[in-house]
């Protein structure tokens, strides 16, 4: 077989073996977990209400405008829902299949500067990170600003190798994707890290040249400002101070809901989610100081190091936003992955990590003796139980096992026996992890949601937060203290707060009760 033949007998391994771990990472499972509050819920009832209203325009939740995001995201998932129906695949599908292209981005961007094994290399260890594959089907935006941020960067990068027109043009038309999918984040990142990089290479007239391109602009603004000038149309200065002010100036300044973290906040959870290939930051680290010499390593390094401290800068911190400053660490541990002797010491962290997480029962029952909140106690109690009736501490142990085990086969190649320890991780989290947490979690309020729609019940939701609820229930409700005669919503913890509740419905914490109506007043009611 000729050169050629060879070539292209690779690429099909490449995509076939790609298109595997895609499945195992982004689509199975896709629909065996309920949506999780409070993210997905809220994205996909913020969906559900959009279908419902046939308003395209302004995103409602619970009947009230929701400003925590732009529009691309939403009309995706009402594409998807409207072909596949109201479930949980239809509305991760959007998601699922933009961390896909996301891969695929990252696997031709490598191709264009490096080989087809590193470029298989970098894009299979994106697609079985343990936060990669978590966010990249999740019902919310960040799968599809993650496909943007890399696409306009790619772009950025490649227009800075060879000023071709066709790579601006691209960069802004990712990036205006971006701003209609999670808003001025997406033109932040790209713009500061192009800044920082042109400025470290001494070529800010190019990068003003590039940034100030007609062509570019006009693009942007065809893709961006049609919705943002109807939005502001539509809900005046709400959606300003909403939008703007709220979910991206006070969440920088702040933390919103509560979402704090120290300054080190990223640390731990870039070392877990970038698991199984966190050893592979050990080489990037050492040979720092040489990477900062080539343009590319460069380039990369300013896009990580900007996400990271960003962030942590932020006032607001929630795990996924590290993600952003992920694709640039992948491509530089792939050009490192030729590097990694031996796959057993690489392979012992996600081993470890399922291990640590098979003792969870034995943890739980230590600390649960501790806990006063009732509805806490319910979930933990009612989540060993299941653990323990899953086999849980089994199944990751076994998981761990062979995780060892493969990186101690000798007749296998060290990417072969690395990127197989990988796969049985990620299995291990979609398979088991995931689908027992949303059982934990989120089945009740699902169930509950189920009997309200049966019956046709009018729900008060009362402190809690669970938008799920009305995806489910496909209806609304209202967020106050219920009344005599009412039904609520509940947890345990709050229950014994109201009067003569008689249960409906109770698992793992959550509550679905009737209020009694006082003798009195229900005869008073007769009476009128």
């Amino acid at each position: 077989m000729d050169s050629s033949g060879v070539r292209k007998k690779t690429v099909t391994w490449h995509y076939l073996l790609l298109a595997l771990l895609i499945f195992i990472s982004f689509f199975a499972g896709l629909r065996s977990t309920p949506l999780f509050d409070v993210d997905e819920g809220a994205f996909s009832e913020a969906t559900r209400e959009m279908l419902e209203s046939g308003n395209y325009l302004t995103t409602y939740l619970n009947g009230q405008p929701r400003f925590d995001k732009p529009i691309l995201i939403y009309w995706m998932q009402a594409l998807s829902v409207t072909v596949f129906g109201l479930n949980e695949f239809a509305l991760r599908l959007p998601s699922a299949l933009a961390s896909t292209l996301w891969a695929l981005l990252l696997y031709r961007f490598c191709v264009a500067l490096f080989d087809r094994r590193t470029a298989f290399v970098t894009a299979s260890l994106l697609i079985l990170s343990l936060q990669v594959t978590i966010i990249g089907k999740a019902a919310i935006a960040d799968a599809l600003l993650n496909c943007t941020l890399a696409a306009s960067m790619f772009a950025i990068f490649l227009y800075y190798r060879e000023p071709r027109r066709q790579y601006l043009l691209l960069a802004f038309t990712a990036i205006g994707l971006g701003t209609l999918t999670k808003g001025p984040v997406a033109i932040l990142i790209p713009f500061s890290v192009s800044f920082l990089f042109y400025l470290s290479r001494g070529e800010l007239r190019e990068w003003f040249k590039a940034v100030l391109n007609p062509a570019g602009m006009l693009i942007f603004a065809l893709i961006v400002l049609p919705w943002y000038i109807l939005e502001y149309l539509d809900q005046g200065m709400a959606f300003i101070e909403g939008f703007f002010f709220n979910h991206n100036i006070s969440r920088f300044k702040a933390p919103l809901e509560q979402h704090g973290g120290a300054l080190w906040y990223y640390i731990p959870v870039l070392l877990l989610g970038l698991t199984p290939s966190t050893a592979l930051l050990i080489p990037v680290v050492r040979k720092l100081r040489t990477l900062l010499a080539d343009p590319l390593d460069r380039f990369l390094l300013i896009w990580f190091a900007f996400v990271f401290l960003f962030f942590s800068l932020s006032g607001t911190k929630l795990p996924h936003y590290i993600i952003y400053g992920y694709t640039p660490l992948f491509i530089l541990m792939g050009r490192f992955m030729p590097s990694l002797r031996h796959a057993f010491p690489a392979n012992i962290w996600p081993a470890t990590i399922l291990l640590l997480l098979a003792t969870a029962p034995v943890i739980i029952r230590q600390i649960s003796g501790e806990i006063s909140d009732p509805y806490i106690t319910a979930l933990l109690d009612s989540g060993t139980a299941l653990m323990e009736s899953s086999g849980h501490t089994l199944i990751l142990s076994l998981a761990a096992a062979a995780i060892i085990g493969v990186s101690l086969l000798p007749n296998l190649s060290v990417l072969t026996r690395f990127l197989t320890g990988g796969v049985i991780f990620c299995l291990t989290i979609n398979l088991h992890i995931m689908p027992l947490a949303g059982k934990i979690m989120q089945e009740p309020i699902k169930e509950a949601a189920l009997i309200a729609k049966e019956r046709e019940y009018k729900i008060v939701m009362w402190k809690i937060n669970n938008p799920s609820f009305l995806v489910y229930s496909e209806s609304r409700t209202e967020r106050r203290k219920p009344e005599p005669g009412e039904i609520v919503l509940t947890s345990v913890t709050h229950l014994r707060e109201l009067q003569d509740p008689v249960v409906i419905y109770e698992k793992n914490g959550i509550v679905l009760a009737k209020l009694s109506i006082p003798a009195n007043r229900s005869g008073t009611r007769r009476g009128n």
